[in-house]
């Protein structure tokens, strides 16, 4: 949130900058996992929040978080591969919340197939909705502060697997592509994790555990993430306290990116 300037006095409290209170944000993808962590966090800090998800109904918590945290919120079921259905959410979520200020992009697809075995259609919704759908959300955001002469802030969820960092047993080279994409386009206002738990990774728990093994076992800090661990920096690149920070990755990985020590 560029609201800071190199004239403003130095007593202000770090506390007051990061307080996010009568502003609003677009998070796509918000209705559980990730999205809906950040949400809530965005909300507890006086932050309004205006959803676009495919789900029907979001998580049944975020329905209270309006009269829990006295803000605006707003949800919207929206497709995020379709632009008539994008630009109509993002329509209905200004008209709800009024002024913008900034976004957070959760919405994300993984769908593990080795190179050799992938499909013409799980690739291409990969890449529609990791790169394509976000795209075409900045687009959207970007245009609204331009065209409302509003400073404002858009963080973008990349993964460890944008590093290009091979996990032998999760060959998914297209979200790999997908997410490093994501990274590249975004790397000015992006911030980047790890492996995080949300409901999607629970089908990982039978036939594919072996996957969440790899991220707990290897990490250096020997833990998967969750959501939790990542709404600090979220509410922090979203907020006056980042107002010096742009072009830059912030890597939440449990120190995956940095190597495995699984042995």
């Amino acid at each position: 949130m560029t609201t800071v300037s190199e004239n403003d006095t130095s007593d202000v409290k770090v506390t007051d900058r990061i307080n996010l209170k009568d502003k609003n944000f677009l998070i796509t993808g918000g209705g559980r996992g990730i999205g809906f962590a950040c949400a809530k966090a965005i909300a507890q800090l006086g932050g309004g929040v205006a959803v676009v998800d495919t789900l029907a109904e979001p998580v049944e918590e975020f329905q209270t978080l309006s009269e829990r945290f006295g803000i605006k919120m707003s949800y919207v079921r929206g497709d995020v591969t379709s632009q008539e259905s994008l630009e109509e959410a993002f329509a209905q979520s200004v008209r709800a919340m009024g002024q913008l200020h900034g976004g957070l992009l959760a919405a994300g697809i993984c769908i593990d197939e080795p190179l050799l075995e992938a499909d013409w259609e799980h690739s291409q919704r990969t890449f529609n909705v990791n790169v394509l759908g976000t795209f075409w959300t900045i687009k959207l955001l970007g245009k609204h502060l331009v065209e409302t002469g509003t400073r404002g802030s858009i963080v973008t969820i990349a993964s460890l697997n944008g590093q290009g960092v091979y996990v032998p047993v999760q060959p998914c080279a297209a979200y790999n592509a997908s997410k490093a994409a994501v990274k590249g386009m975004m790397g000015p206002i992006g911030a980047e994790l790890g492996a995080i738990q949300t409901p999607l990774l629970k089908r990982l728990e039978g036939e594919k555990r072996a996957i969440l093994d790899f991220y707990r076992e290897g990490a250096p800090l020997q833990r998967l993430g969750v959501p939790e661990d990542l709404t600090p920096m979220v509410c922090y690149l979203l907020s006056d306290a980042a107002s010096f920070v742009t072009g830059a990755d912030f890597l939440m990985t449990g120190g995956l990116h940095a190597g495995s020590v699984r042995k």
